[in-house]
């Protein structure tokens, strides 16, 4: 059994999470952005279904990316260079996350119930949460969004409706790290297409530590700005 936690509590040691689902920590608490940003703080984030109460994870090992390391296939590199696509951040949030969430129906990552939706967007309106939006020929066919705190950001979930849009604003990202003062984006868990980019494995301990360096880092101020330009 895990812990269930009441609103407001403290989340237990990371290291008692269970092996077998891997990394879940606890259930229950709320979702205000107090608790979130505690959560991440910790290294810890919610993820759930519809029909589940609230539940906390902190896998080991963790999948992270760093900016340095972005591997970029031919084909990619093909589509960046003929810049059919327009990338811009923070202009369509809201838009993005709805989009995502409709792209996780009917699979096991269906977990951006409205409740979801709602806590979110009160990080993205008090400057922690931030999309990037991929576009073609004006319509808005790809993006991603997560949570930036200090030179971290932790990434929630991205779709895409045309081929390499989701890569193209993760590159965008990636790319223009260093202009928002990132130097580590939490992928949270294992995925083939984000390994094939560049993300690795390490253990939580490691995590953990580059967590605590990294976290502590103000934000960039110019986090929120809106911004574009063609990739």
């Amino acid at each position: 059994m895990v812990p269930v936690l009441s609103p407001g509590d403290p989340f237990p040691p990371t290291e008692t999470a269970l092996k077998d689902p891997d990394g879940l920590l606890a259930m229950g608490g709320d979702l205000t952005s107090e608790t979130l940003i505690r959560a991440y703080s910790e290294g810890i984030f919610p993820w759930f279904s519809v029909e589940q109460p609230i539940l906390w994870w902190s896998p080991n090992p963790r999948l992270i990316l760093l900016p340095e390391n972005l591997k970029i296939s031919r084909s990619l590199s093909k589509t960046l260079r003929k810049k059919n696509f327009e990338v811009t951040v923070n202009t369509a949030f809201i838009d993005v996350i709805e989009k995502c969430a409709r792209d996780r129906k009917g699979d096991s990552g269906s977990w951006i119930t409205e409740e979801m939706l709602k806590a979110y967007t009160e990080l993205f309106h008090l400057g922690l949460a931030t999309s990037v939006e991929t576009w073609l020929n004006g319509r808005l066919v790809g993006g991603l969004y997560g949570v930036s705190m200090g030179r971290v950001f932790f990434g929630e979930s991205m779709f895409s409706s045309a081929s390499d849009a989701s890569k193209v604003a993760l590159t965008h990202l990636l790319q223009t790290s260093h202009l928002k003062s990132i130097e580590l984006i939490d992928c949270q868990v294992y995925s083939s297409h984000l390994v094939s980019l560049g993300a690795e494995m390490i253990s939580r301990k490691t995590f953990e530590a580059m967590l605590h360096d990294l976290i502590k880092y103000p934000k960039n101020e110019d986090t929120h700005q809106p911004s574009s330009n063609l990739s």
